[in-house]
């Protein structure tokens, strides 16, 4: 196998992106003392709208211009109060991670949707979602990149000795390649979109990251996530639920590793729930290393352990409990790689 350089250290822990509550100073701090060696920009949507996903990434938009409906949001000829509170809430993130980790040196991850999450997230004027304009969805990627430009160079500003990751986050994807996003009217379904123009969409948000000297990533839990898509599109590492990947996974996730990618693997309960010993917990990820057949003594170095999902929806204390169960998952896969 040949194994790649990664900006993380050996038996890292991270979240994946979202966290409970309201204030952006707790969140980073907290962040940085349970996620020590890698630690991420948190995503607190129970603000309301603006700080959800979807609005999130709109706020990093140029010309772009989008607003929320009773179903959703959607693209407006001007800039409004929405736009202004979703631009206002990731200010406030950013601020907060300045003055808590302006001295902080090592690698740092931040996430943004993807563009075909946005484009079967947002809708037209028209109602319908913008993933049935091959058109507007061109043009959302194209304001996308220049957005993520954008905040790649604040954050860096912003926390000058860090090492940029940029998850994208593509929760929508599998639904938009197998035809399943529903119409305006919900009684229909929009057309899979065809996977060479997927590809070519993800191909250029992928390397405009690496091209701004951050590694890029891609976040999909869902169990028909498309490994070799995304690798193939340019993400250097994938984030995937390890409690969903079955056998059908071991090729694809045998493939990506070969090539040199990584693995930012959820191992814990992103919910509230009773948490299982960490040897129990990194179990599917031994499994799954013993069955594509690479050197033990790798794991530790290839692998990310993290929470099943985002964390928005559980409550402080898991949220807390489950980052430092992360932790320890990580530690027990560089100390006993073998079950």
């Amino acid at each position: 196998m040949t194994q790649a350089r990664f900006p993380w250290p050996e038996a890292s822990s991270t979240g994946v992106g979202s966290y409970p509550g309201d204030d952006p100073g707790e969140a980073v701090r907290t962040i940085l003392g349970e996620l020590p060696d890698l630690p991420h920009l948190p995503e607190l949507p129970a603000r309301g709208a603006g700080a959800d996903m979807i609005g999130r990434t709109s706020g990093l938009l140029v010309d772009f211009p989008v607003e929320v409906q009773p179903t959703g949001w959607r693209v407006v000829q001007r800039p409004g109060r929405d736009l202004a509170r979703a631009t206002d809430f990731l200010r406030y993130d950013v601020d907060a991670l300045e003055e808590h980790a302006h001295t902080y040196r090592g690698p740092l991850k931040i996430q943004v949707a993807g563009p075909w999450t946005l484009a079967a997230g947002i809708e037209l004027r028209s109602g319908e979602k913008l993933l049935a304009d091959p058109g507007a969805v061109a043009d959302l990627t194209d304001s996308l990149l220049e957005g993520v430009r954008a905040h790649i160079a604040d954050v860096r500003t912003r926390v000058p000795g860090a090492d940029l990751l940029v998850q994208v986050d593509e929760p929508s994807l599998p639904s938009v390649l197998i035809g399943a996003v529903p119409t305006a009217s919900g009684y229909g379904r929009l057309p899979a979109v065809d996977r060479v123009t997927v590809e070519d969409r993800l191909r250029g948000l992928f390397g405009t990251i690496a091209d701004a000297d951050a590694f890029p990533l891609a976040h999909c839990c869902a169990a028909s996530a498309p490994i070799d898509l995304l690798r193939r599109s340019g993400a250097r590492a994938l984030s995937l639920d390890a409690t969903l990947l079955t056998r059908a996974h071991d090729e694809h996730i045998g493939v990506a590793v070969e090539a040199g990618a990584g693995l930012f693997l959820g191992v814990v309960a992103s919910t509230d729930s009773v948490l299982s010993d960490a040897a129990d917990t990194v179990d599917p990820v031994r499994e799954l290393w013993n069955r594509v057949g690479f050197a033990p003594e790798e794991l530790a170095a290839t692998v990310v352990t993290t929470p099943t999902c985002g964390l928005a929806g559980a409550s402080p204390s898991h949220a807390r409990a489950a980052l430092t169960a992360c932790r320890t998952a990580a530690r027990v896969l560089r100390d006993e790689p073998r079950r």
